[in-house]
């Protein structure tokens, strides 16, 4: 009998009904350490106290008003965004993919706001992933991804990840910014170096163009920083798109612009029935505030480079099957050799009671709740080291 579902996902057999910290608990009550947590989303790990107090707190009063209200939520937690980031302005989303469409919808409307409607075309690259509506996989640009739906939506003039002078040559009069993640998620866990990121604010202002990060998968904590870019410095954006961790597994996503940046996005230039919803800040207030709580970066930064150690020492005993070690902070990934294949090895640290993901240019991504020790690291590495012995060719 088919499905009632679409078949465009293709899970595992395992059925998860609750989860502890770090770790997710199937049916019949096998444990599995969780180092993807719902693909960078569960920053606190699972069933976080506090982030449970005040989503239930909040649902015995008022889930919903839409933003024909005011929402005080959302200026509580727009001026925690404002005060430790480079921000002025924020919008609220349901999703990254909806904070991307809002980030490049803001670039646009700020030239036609300045008088040059003419400017409207954004620079992005190879191996970027900014969602899955149809103007997010236009912006992507992987081909996978655009098969099927029509044709390609203008606008977008893709380069090839790290060609400075293709860049250089793609920016025209008509180009209104550049959109980039920091370190590339679905793209294969690759970190952009900081002074390419320096490289690309000082780019964006010898030619007037808005400088967006796209920070859905490397925000909220998950290099270290707050947001991937501070360890860049002077390499602030114009306009940024967070979700994912900000959520800490409850859906809610924002647009974070400067006051020049976002000033001329008024009343009917964009909006979003749920975004910002009641229940959406009640948990996203208390993420943020744990995420920026005295030591908890200092103990992210420290836990992630006690896992990239342990990966570098799984990677050396592993040379046949392992390429590189990649990714910042508490998001990293393991390049395999040709011959061997991501998913493969996922379905093998799955079978060692590890749960990681696949991404792109043949690479295991791990992206674990920010809460982890280094005991788990060391059970990830075990179970790890388990896979790869295990795992063949093909």
């Amino acid at each position: 009998m088919p499905t009632p579902l679409f078949d465009t996902y293709a899970p595992p057999a395992q059925i998860f009904e609750r989860g502890e910290g770090a770790y997710l608990i199937e049916r019949g009550g096998e444990k599995y350490l969780d180092f993807i947590s719902g693909i960078a989303v569960n920053a606190l790990g699972h069933a976080h106290p506090k982030a449970v107090a005040a989503l239930k707190a909040q649902a015995d009063k008022l889930w919903h008003t839409s933003n024909m209200f005011t929402v005080p939520g959302q200026l509580e937690l727009a001026a925690k965004y404002c005060k430790d980031s480079f921000a002025d302005r924020v919008f609220f989303t349901n999703s990254g993919t909806e904070a991307v469409e809002c980030a490049i919808k803001t670039a646009r409307h700020y030239h036609y706001a300045k008088g040059r409607p003419d400017r409207y075309r954004i620079i992005t690259f190879t191996g970027a992933f900014h969602g899955r509506t149809f103007g997010a996989i236009n912006a992507g640009g992987n081909p996978a991804y655009l098969e099927g739906f029509g044709p390609r939506m203008e606008g977008f003039d893709q380069v090839a990840f790290g060609d400075h002078d293709a860049l250089k040559a793609a920016i025209t009069e008509e180009t209104a910014a550049i959109i980039v993640e920091p370190v590339q998620g679905e793209g294969g866990v690759r970190a952009i170096p900081d002074t390419c990121l320096r490289g690309l604010r000082e780019l964006c202002d010898e030619h007037g163009l808005l400088l967006i990060y796209d920070e859905v998968q490397s925000g909220a904590g998950r290099t270290g920083k707050l947001w991937a870019h501070e360890w860049a410095g002077s390499a602030q954006p114009d306009i940024m798109a967070v979700a994912k961790g900000v959520g800490g597994g409850f859906p809610m996503g924002a647009c974070l612009t400067t006051d020049e940046a976002g000033a001329h996005m008024v009343v009917g230039t964009h909006g979003s029935t749920f975004g910002g919803n009641p229940l959406a800040m009640a948990v996203g207030n208390v993420v943020f505030d744990e995420l920026t709580a005295p030591g908890f970066m200092e103990h992210v930064v420290e836990v992630s480079n006690f896992l990239t150690q342990q990966l570098h020492g799984l990677a050396d005993t592993h040379k046949d099957k392992v390429a590189e070690v990649r990714g910042k902070g508490l998001l990293v990934g393991l390049k395999l050799q040709d011959g061997y294949v991501n998913k493969s090895l996922a379905k093998e640290a799955r079978n060692h009671h590890l749960l990681i993901g696949a991404a792109g240019d043949n690479v295991a991504r791990m992206a674990p709740p920010l809460i982890i020790e280094e005991t788990h690291a060391r059970e990830a590495v075990n179970a790890l080291d388990a896979a790869l012995s295990a795992l063949k060719e093909g």
